[in-house]
């Protein structure tokens, strides 16, 4: 598997609302290009090892039959190695993301069913939309795909777990509505909550009209935090406390596709895709700090890029997964490609 290092010696700041706190991002480089579309990743660590995840698909993009989830693992973050790889029968498997949860590891994957070839966008059915998953107990034996009851018509995406429960986001049509296809503002989100991580059940409504991706993270007293995208339009931060029925909603100043939330030390990191005004569309990371976005480093990206992992791998040091379509093969051709990059904080 080629890589490509990328010398970079950048220190981005996030102002006196974060402590002065300073990035550096050590490295970046490519760790995955097999000449397919590669997006869509996730970062977790499980027992020992760092596990990295993501969507191949040899027709692009779009909704495909043809595309595949792979988990690659590394002992080091240095070196990978792949360790599974699953599809599911006339559905494009895609937004892979992971949950630790009861001494397991989930790999959950929404789907479009698509039939026997490319499925044209006009008929495109959220109704018909099911979740699967890939667990396993030790990182190399897997089980999979496993179909995950109560999800059929939902578009799940990030998991979370606290509690003794596991929870998932999943968007579906209000009512489950016959007409417009698609996605839009007839879309409503779920929090959905599972036992076992396989079999979900509605906890509550969190969006009641153009519910999208969505980030959630548990405080230890069990509030929640979470930031949804919104379409094309600004981000939300939303809020709630058990049992999660009141949600409060904030809108933040910019759109993020495929957002990520998570802590790193005692630090709120939101990142995703950043529509700038003069250079496209960049993968970007934040400091969450008194509901305000502070950006404290924009990778190496352009056009198809972002949904961002990150795992903090020593105090101060974190690793992030991003895929990006900024660079060309030999032949001059566009990839889209899987990136790795090291961050540093510097006090």
């Amino acid at each position: 598997m080629g890589s490509l290092m990328l010398a970079l010696a950048i220190v981005l700041g996030a102002g006196d609302a974060v402590e002065d706190a300073k990035v550096r991002v050590v490295s970046v480089r490519r760790v995955f290009h097999n000449g397919e579309h590669n997006a869509f990743t996730d970062l977790a660590r499980f027992q020992g090892k760092l596990y990295l995840t993501f969507r191949s698909c040899p027709d692009g993009h779009m909704v495909h039959p043809t595309a595949s989830i792979i988990v690659l693992a590394s002992d080091d973050g240095q070196d990978w190695r792949q360790v599974h790889c699953f599809h599911v029968a006339e559905r494009d498997t895609r937004d892979p993301h992971f949950l630790v949860f009861k001494d397991r590891l989930f790999v959950y994957t929404g789907t479009w069913y698509s039939g026997a070839t490319t499925l044209a966008r006009d008929d495109y059915d959220l109704n018909k939309h099911l979740g699967y998953a890939a667990w396993s107990d030790d990182g190399t034996t897997w089980h999979s795909p496993v179909m995950l009851e109560g999800t059929f018509g939902h578009y799940i995406w990030r998991a979370a777990a606290f509690d003794g429960k596991a929870y998932l986001c999943g968007r579906r049509k209000a009512g489950f509505a016959i007409g417009p296809r698609g996605e839009g503002r007839e879309v409503e989100s779920l929090m959905l909550e599972s036992d076992d991580g396989l079999v979900w059940r509605k906890r509550g409504v969190f969006q009641e009209t153009a519910g999208d991706e969505t980030a959630f993270l548990f405080e230890p007293d069990g509030r929640i935090l979470a930031v949804g995208r919104r379409g094309s339009g600004p981000a939300q931060l939303l809020k709630s406390s058990p049992p999660y029925e009141q949600w409060d909603r904030k809108d933040l100043d910019r759109y993020i596709g495929g957002p990520l939330l998570v802590k790193w030390g005692n630090r709120y990191v939101v990142g995703g895709r950043n529509t700038t005004q003069d250079r496209g569309p960049k993968t970007s990371l934040c400091w969450l700090v008194n509901d305000t976005l502070h950006e404290f480093a924009e990778l190496p990206s352009g056009g198809d890029n972002s949904y961002p992992g990150l795992v903090e791998l020593a105090p101060g040091r974190a690793l992030v997964s991003y895929y990006s379509s900024h660079e060309r093969d030999a032949a001059g051709r566009q990839i889209t490609a899987i990136y790795l990059a090291e961050l540093a904080i510097e006090e």
